[in-house]
C-alpha cells in the first residue's frame, strides 16, 4: 500500500504558552502547486478565448519554467490532463525542474452526459460512468503514489428547490465514492465544495457541507484497509477548500481552514481572492481582500499546517508564467509578513480581551508600514 498522508498533526491543541512557543519557532513551507488547466484559459460563457489553446505537452514545457517562482508540484484532471499514456511527460518534467505530479481528480463535470450530475445523478448508466473515472482516477492516484485525488463536484447538485429528494441526491454521491475508494482502498480523497456555478445550487455549499460529507463517507467505507486505516486515526476523506469558493459563499477563510484543521482533514488548500459573493472569479491572491491571505495563513500557521498551497487560478488577461510570478510573490510577502507578527501580543489579546482593546486593530495598522 502507498504511504497515506497523515494530518493528525493538525488537531493538536495547545496551551496558550505551547502555542506562543509554537510561533515563535514554527514557520510554513510554501511548497506552491499549479493547475494546468488554467495554463491557457477558455473562453467563457460571454467572451471568446482571448489566447490560443495549448495541448498538454505545450503546457507541461510551460510548466517547467515555473520552478524558479518556487513552485514544487503541478495538478492535473484525470484522464483529460494526466493519463496512463501521457504520465511520462510528467515524470520528464519532474526530472527536468523537480516539478512532480501532486494529484489528480476525475473529469466528472465537462461531458454533456453529466448534464444532471455525476456522481449523484438519478440516471444510473451515467453515474456509473462517473463511477468508472472516479475509480480509474483512485487507481492513478495509487499506481503513482500522488499525494491525493481530489473531488470537485461542480456539476452535482439541483436547479430546483422543490421537488429535489436530497437525501437521495446525497446518497448517491456518497455510496459513489465509497464504492470507488473501497475499490481502491487506502487513497486519501479531498472534497472541494462551492455554493454555485456551474449547478445552479451545488451539492456541497460550505465547508461544513464538505465536512459532513467526509464523515457521510467514511461511514460508509467497507474496505478492511480503510476499516484499518480509520481505527489507527487516519483521515481517508478531507478537505480542499479554494478561497474564492469559500468567500462566494460569505464565508471567512481562516474560519473555514480552521474548521476543517480542527478535525485534521485539510489535505490541500486552493488559493487565489474573491469579491464576497459574486461570481467565481478566480483572481490572483491578494488582487482583492489581502486580509484574508494573511488571517488564513496565520491560522494555518497556528496549527502548524504542512501541505501545499495549491494556486487556482483564472489568468485570461495576462500570461500564466506572470501570474504564477505574481501569486508566489505574494504568498511569499504574506508569509514574511504573518512571521514578522509580535506573536505574545496577538495572543495575550485573545485571551485577556478586556484589558488589550484595540490592540489587534493596532498591530494590524502597525503592519501597514512595512
Amino acid at each position: 500500500m502507498n504511504d497515506i498522508i497523515n494530518t493528525r498533526y493538525q488537531e493538536k491543541r495547545r496551551t496558550k504558552e505551547e502555542l506562543i512557543n509554537h510561533l515563535n519557532t514554527f514557520s510554513i513551507d510554501l511548497k506552491i502547486s499549479v493547475g494546468i488547466w488554467y495554463f491557457t484559459p477558455a473562453g467563457g460563457r460571454f467572451h471568446d478565448a482571448y489566447i490560443e489553446n495549448k495541448d498538454i505537452p505545450q503546457r507541461i514545457e510551460m510548466a517547467a519554467d515555473m520552478a524558479k517562482f518556487g513552485v514544487k508540484a503541478i495538478e492535473a484532471h484525470y484522464p483529460l490532463e494526466v493519463n496512463e499514456e501521457n504520465y511520462h511527460l510528467y515524470e520528464e518534467l519532474e526530472k527536468e525542474s523537480g516539478i512532480k505530479l501532486l494529484s489528480c481528480y476525475p473529469s466528472i463535470f465537462y461531458p454533456r452526459q453529466f448534464e444532471f450530475g455525476s456522481l449523484s445523478n438519478p440516471i444510473n448508466k451515467y453515474r456509473d460512468e462517473a463511477i468508472e473515472i472516479l475509480t480509474n482516477c483512485l487507481k492513478f492516484v495509487r499506481d503513482h503514489n500522488l499525494h491525493h485525488a481530489g473531488i470537485w463536484p461542480g456539476i452535482d447538485g439541483y436547479l430546483y428547490s422543490l421537488g429535489t429528494i436530497f437525501y437521495d441526491m446525497w446518497d448517491r454521491f456518497e455510496d459513489a465514492v465509497a464504492c470507488a475508494m473501497d475499490e481502491v482502498p487506502g487513497i486519501p480523497v479531498a472534497i472541494e465544495p462551492k455554493p454555485y456555478e456551474p449547478a445552479p445550487n451545488n451539492i456541497y455549499r460550505t465547508t461544513v457541507d464538505g465536512l459532513l460529507a467526509c464523515h457521510d463517507i467514511e461511514s460508509r467505507l467497507k474496505s478492511k484497509v480503510n476499516k484499518d486505516l480509520l481505527n489507527k486515526g487516519y483521515r481517508l476523506l478531507g478537505m480542499q477548500p479554494e478561497i474564492g469558493h469559500i468567500r462566494m459563499g460569505y464565508e471567512d477563510a481562516p474560519y473555514a481552514f480552521s474548521r476543517a484543521l480542527r478535525e485534521g482533514r485539510l489535505f490541500h488548500t486552493h488559493w487565489n481572492s474573491q469579491p464576497l459573493g459574486n461570481y467565481d472569479q478566480d483572481l490572483n491572491v491578494g488582487a482583492v481582500e489581502w486580509s484574508q491571505g494573511e488571517a488564513s495563513l496565520f491560522a494555518l500557521k497556528m496549527a502548524g499546517y504542512n501541505e501545499y498551497f495549491g494556486i487556482d487560478i483564472n489568468p485570461e488577461r495576462m500570461p500564466v508564467s506572470k501570474a504564477i510570478e505574481i501569486n508566489s510573490l505574494v504568498l511569499n510577502i504574506m508569509n514574511e509578513r504573518i512571521n514578522s507578527l509580535p506573536n505574545e501580543e496577538i495572543i495575550e489579546a485573545y485571551y485577556n480581551p478586556e484589558n488589550h482593546r484595540g490592540d489587534i486593530e493596532l498591530i494590524l495598522a502597525k503592519m501597514m508600514k512595512k
